[in-house]
């Protein structure tokens, strides 16, 4: 199947944008969720190669599905997208384990590379 990806966003245009982009480039979209709660539940199902995760979210926001995921597996390959460019909020997620950031809106490829 290929390098497989797991979209985690609220907006359904980021989503659409992270998917044509990853398409693109010859991954292959196993699923999406809009909200934290949602992507940890689809990752611990789909178990994909790499996700992209937002960081605000309504009802569990990006750090919350962040921990999630990297409980299920400290070895998840998790790229933060999100509008918030705060060198503190940065800082936190590679603590907690994320892989990358990107800051919305992005450029396709950095996204995939």
């Amino acid at each position: 199947m290929g390098r497989t990806l797991l979209v985690v966003d609220d907006a359904v245009i980021i989503r659409e944008m992270i998917k044509d982009a990853a398409m693109e480039a010859g991954w292959t979209i196993v699923g999406e969720a809009d909200n934290g709660e949602a992507g940890i539940e689809r990752f611990k199902e789909l178990r994909p190669d790499a996700v992209t995760l937002d960081l605000v979210m309504p009802e569990f926001d990006g750090r919350h599905a962040l921990r999630g995921i990297l409980a299920v597996d400290p070895g998840a390959k998790v790229i933060i997208v999100s509008a918030l460019d705060q060198k503190d909020v940065l800082k936190q997620t590679f603590q907690q384990g994320a892989s990358d950031f990107l800051v919305k809106p992005f450029d396709k490829q950095i996204l995939v590379e």
